[in-house]
């Protein structure tokens, strides 16, 4: 744990952008040295499954190719290599991001991995971890939400998890270092469930 004894677990999808605002916001956290960060996958493909309607626009199944790769990565070279090949499919270079996600062998790359792992997102092959990783985090929150979820712990005890928070922009040091401490605050009222704005659907 970092000196402030802060462990934030986060659950993404890789393909969703909202979810990259929150991970950078996380990483920048981590960069210094507020919290340490553990990444677990989970799936929008999987969280609307036997839905009606198709609320991600993905009727072709597009949105499970990069959750199997990002398994893939995991499975063969670790959570490091995972969190590298997340942070090079939205950053076209150190810091810069992007509005959709990079090319996934140029992404590879980028991450120091085999090109060949791209041929995972056409295969089933680790659906059962990514099944088994989403429940997981989904378990912490409940049914009918999404990603990103973040589970907060430190070593007094506190361990709390929520969808969320949902970033729709970047935030600033300064922001994101009041966004941080108004997480800890809320997390250490348990009875506190939600807080939602108006604007997302």
């Amino acid at each position: 744990m970092t000196k402030d004894g802060w462990r934030v677990d986060c659950w993404f999808d890789p393909s969703c952008p909202l979810t990259w605002l929150t991970a950078r916001w996380l990483l920048r956290l981590a960069e210094r040295e507020l919290i340490t960060v553990d990444w677990h996958l989970m799936s929008l493909s999987v969280l609307n499954e036997g839905r009606a309607d198709d609320p991600e626009g993905d009727p072709d199944g597009y949105l499970w190719v990069p959750v199997r790769i990002c398994a893939a990565v995991l499975d063969r070279h670790g959570p490091a290599a995972l969190l590298r090949f997340y942070r090079a499919l939205w950053e076209r270079e150190p810091g810069v991001e992007n509005d959709w996600l990079n090319d996934f062998v140029e992404a590879l790359g980028t991450a120091g991995l085999p090109a060949d792992l791209v041929r995972a997102g056409e295969s089933a092959a680790f659906d059962a971890a990514i099944r088994a990783s989403h429940a997981r985090g989904v378990a912490l929150v409940g049914p009918g939400l999404g990603t990103p979820v973040v589970r907060l712990r430190d070593r007094s005890g506190v361990d709390r998890a929520f969808f969320g928070p949902v970033i729709t922009a970047e935030v600033g040091d300064e922001d994101g270092l009041r966004l941080w401490r108004a997480m800890i605050e809320l997390a250490a009222v348990t009875p506190f469930t939600e807080l939602k704005t108006p604007g997302l659907t």
